[in-house]
């Protein structure tokens, strides 16, 4: 049986290894502003589903975290059904079902195919709680 202390020696502590490797050009991870009251208040009382949240997510994140020329309104831009679906790995079916049940909660609004009004506090109260107007669209 081979001695303890020549095993031990031969492992090396995995916390200095992390701590001395260098940061990976490029690897920086995005961030999107999303408000607490969605961990806090949304999840909690509408017990959404996970592709729910995912797709609100996405929708999200297209309207009110990236560059959008139409943000003060709370009008995402064009998307592709078909691309959202692969983006989300669903079928367009569901897409369309979950789109459907997040109008029915009032989170978002269609314009037009592929194009939807989103909320920027995710409620119309909350909208109205928060100061939010939607520069007059509403």
């Amino acid at each position: 049986m081979e001695d303890l202390r020549s095993i031990l020696s031969s492992h090396h502590n995995k916390s200095k290894a992390h701590a001395t490797k260098e940061p990976v050009e490029g690897a920086n991870a995005s961030v999107s502003a999303i408000p607490d009251l969605f961990f806090d208040e949304i999840l909690i009382q509408y017990k959404l589903t996970r592709v729910e949240i995912v797709l609100l997510m996405y929708l999200y994140r297209q309207t009110w975290c990236r560059p959008n020329l139409h943000k003060k309104h709370g009008i995402s831009p064009m998307i592709s059904h078909k691309n959202a679906a692969e983006t989300m790995d669903i079928s367009l079916e569901i897409l369309h079902q979950t789109m459907r049940r997040l109008e029915s909660f009032g989170f978002i609004e269609t314009i037009r195919a592929g194009q939807y009004f989103v909320r920027k506090y995710f409620t119309e109260d909350n909208d109205k709680k928060y100061g939010q107007s939607y520069d007059n669209f509403l």
